[in-house]
């Protein structure tokens, strides 16, 4: 049985990662050092056999395992909250984090993705986003500890490809909602629906019209597991998410709407080096991975909102 390490396991996207994992037949190795993760999201796997959890700081610590075939690296706080609170630590697990990670893939000649992140292009002046894009970026604000971390990481990888000759990838994710997603994490759509299901007031910040786009949960851990095992992909950088654009003030809206909400939409100040505009160009995806989102907007947000209400 070939064996897999998720680092951020027990994190949103990692523990939705490591139940497919499961289900296509591996051992999964979850790492996490529950900063920002939560048990409660791989109780479920617990049990199985299969599956081992690791509460381990990789910033830290040195990874134990014996045997390894991929390496998952998407440990790192991702929040807009976690940029304030957990500045350091993000920076650290990207870029030291990152570094142990890709000795270990050295030392077990594991294959290894890196989740990176659309913040590497800051706020983009080329609209949609390439992978070929350079980006827009300020390496000394309130987004930096996360933005100029990720690029780093970046670098690390394109330097162990070309020094160790290893098979990696890189993945920039945009921005992704759904089940597990903390309820007090600072993004837009956990900040709408909790506020619209307790009748509280939906901020907005700026005048609203500024965009982003969506990508569902379920969709981007098939696109992770792609970008792991399909062909060719070795050395690529692969933009994941929807390319579908939604303004912010058509989002709250949208949100009231479908839970019923008689919320109040208040408007307040833009934050530092807000982008303007997010939206991924996912050609190379759909080329080389024969992969594209699925899920719909209306059916992803109601699943959210059921999840939610559950909790």
């Amino acid at each position: 049985m070939e064996k897999v390490l998720v680092t951020g396991g027990a994190g949103f996207i990692g523990s939705h990662l490591c139940d497919l994992l499961i289900a296509k037949g591996f051992f999964v190795y979850c790492l996490d050092n529950l900063l920002t993760g939560k048990r409660g999201n791989i109780k479920s796997l617990e049990s199985n056999p299969n599956f081992k959890f690791m509460n381990v700081d990789l910033i830290k610590n040195r990874i134990d395992i014996p045997e390894v075939n991929y390496i998952f690296h998407l440990a790192s706080p991702a929040s807009p909250a976690d940029f304030k609170n957990l500045s350091e630590e993000i920076a650290l697990v990207n870029s030291l984090g990152t570094l142990n990670l890709l000795k270990l893939a050295v030392d077990k000649k594991a294959k290894f993705l890196m989740a990176s992140t659309s913040e590497v292009y800051g706020d983009p002046e080329e609209h949609p986003q390439k992978e070929s894009y350079r980006g827009n970026v300020n390496s000394f604000g309130p987004r930096s500890c996360y933005d100029e971390s990720k690029r780093f990481a970046e670098t690390l990888v394109y330097i162990y490809r070309k020094k160790f000759n290893l098979d990696a990838r890189l993945i920039r994710i945009f921005n992704t909602y759904g089940p597990r997603m903390r309820k007090n994490d600072g993004r837009v759509v956990s900040n709408f629906i909790n506020q619209a299901i307790l009748e509280r007031p939906l901020t907005v910040y700026g005048n609203g019209e500024q965009t982003r786009s969506f990508c569902f949960v379920s969709d981007m851990v098939t696109g992770i597991f792609k970008a792991m095992f399909s062909k060719g992909t070795e050395g690529e950088i692969f933009n994941l998410g929807n390319p579908e654009e939604y303004k912010m003030i058509d989002l709250a809206n949208k949100i009231k709407k479908m839970t019923e909400s008689n919320s109040k939409i208040t408007y307040s100040d833009l934050p530092e080096d807000d982008p303007s505009r997010r939206c991924p160009d996912i050609l190379k995806a759909k080329e080389i991975l024969n992969w594209e989102p699925k899920v719909k907007m209306d059916e992803g947000l109601q699943k959210t909102i059921e999840y939610y209400r559950s909790i």
